[in-house]
């Protein structure tokens, strides 16, 4: 069984279009699923919106990414998990190439990624670099990453001292268990947070987090790009 789990804080605009790719991919890939909303202190309508999808809601408090993931794994029944963001839209295609994947003997593993709408410049341009380096690097994006159930409760889970980056800490940990791939097939993104996010703020909060090291990635002072309030357009 695969358990779809989608942590969302404040996304009654996209999570119903994020829940309609999901049913209709898992729909197409035949496998009995699950989908999970982990629903983190949302003000808005998020909680409502992915009932109405089809999708069992878990409230929490967290304001922290791991810890909302974890939250959505220990309530998940499936042997695979497949984290999926709240503004990301996934096909048949990926789906069924992750499925295959875990089925054959990876622990986990990601997809491509794609930003939707009008970008900036710099993110167009960094875009292709970019997903040439994550598959060459076996780098998995937190808005798509899949594993089995084993692998995940061996690892712990996702570590909760870190506010960002621990999809990257997950994906190291399952590597040293076994293979680790990320996908040819895509998924798409939302491009909110490079639309709303000055590309000189960006290089400044980058090379801020590079001057402190690991410990700026285990608190949220500095980490306005992942939590600050984002715009909602789709």
């Amino acid at each position: 069984m695969i358990s779809f789990i989608v942590p969302a804080h404040n996304e009654e605009r996209l999570i119903g279009s994020t829940l309609k790719a999901l049913n209709s991919a898992a729909k197409a890939v035949n496998e009995a699923y699950e989908i999970i909303v982990v629903d983190d202190a949302s003000t808005d309508q998020t909680a409502a919106v992915a009932r109405s999808g089809g999708a069992r809601v878990v409230s929490v408090a967290h304001r922290q990414i791991a810890a909302t993931r974890n939250s959505g794994a220990r309530e998940a029944k499936g042997d695979l998990f497949i984290f999926v963001d709240a503004d990301t839209l996934v096909n048949e295609h990926v789906v069924k190439a992750a499925v295959n994947a875990l089925r054959d003997g990876a622990v986990g593993g990601g997809a491509s990624v794609r930003f939707d709408g009008s970008l900036p410049l710099y993110a167009r341009l960094l875009q292709p670099p970019s997903i040439r380096l994550a598959r060459a690097a076996r780098l998995a994006a937190g808005c798509f990453l899949f594993c089995t159930r084993e692998a995940f409760e061996a690892v712990g889970g996702f570590d909760e001292r870190f506010f960002c980056a621990e999809e990257l800490v997950l994906g190291k940990a399952l590597k040293r268990r076994g293979r680790f791939i990320v996908l040819r097939e895509s998924v798409t993104t939302s491009g909110r947070k490079l639309r709303d996010y000055p590309a000189s703020k960006l290089l400044r909060d980058l090379a801020g987090m590079a001057w402190r090291g690991r410990n700026s990635l285990m608190q949220r002072q500095g980490l306005d790009f992942w939590y600050k309030q984002r715009s909602q357009d789709a």
